[in-house]
């Protein structure tokens, strides 16, 4: 089973356009695990009063295996996906995009506001 970790960024998605994460997940995918890196909840917490949706997203993560991570923010999302074979990054931030796939950790990101695409240049 391919494991999925999401950012701050990717728990945001289903609150600002119409995607379901789980079925679109499952149809890349089939059937996968979803974990949020433990400095994630904490950075949605901050965002709470100041970002529509944070609080959803919040309620999001916490339904998710969390991890610990010694890292924060971008950094903390791609230990979680070193330290996890063949974990998949779902994110939108372009930053953690080009990072990850620096590392060679594929990634999935939200396209055409209700789609998820996987790039993967480690298996094509």
């Amino acid at each position: 089973m391919r494991t999925v970790i999401a950012d701050s960024n990717a728990l945001l998605m289903p609150f600002k356009t119409s995607i379901n994460l789980d079925s679109e997940l499952r149809r890349l995918l089939g059937t996968c695990r979803i974990v949020v890196p433990a400095p994630i909840i904490g950075e949605l917490k901050k965002l709470e009063k100041t970002l529509p949706h944070a609080k959803s997203a919040l309620r999001l993560a916490r339904t998710k295996d969390i991890v610990e991570t010694e890292a924060q923010g971008d950094r903390a999302v791609i230990e979680a996906a070193e330290m996890i074979e063949g974990g998949i990054i779902l994110t939108n931030d372009k930053e953690l995009i080009g990072l990850a796939l620096r590392k060679g950790i594929p990634i999935i990101r939200l396209v055409g506001g209700n789609r998820l695409e996987l790039t993967d240049y480690k298996n094509g």
